[in-house]
């Protein structure tokens, strides 16, 4: 029982990681296209 918790608590915690990475790089690429925009308006 303890075991199938610890998996679950496991694979949980991968996953979050997993989206997060992705989220971050998805939020750093919004950045860097809003500083390219900026840098063509000038």
């Amino acid at each position: 029982m303890i075991r199938k918790i610890v998996f679950a608590l496991v694979v949980g915690s991968i996953a979050l990681s997993a989206s997060a990475c992705n989220t971050v790089k998805g939020a750093g690429r919004d950045i860097e296209s809003v500083g390219e925009a900026a840098d063509r308006a000038w």
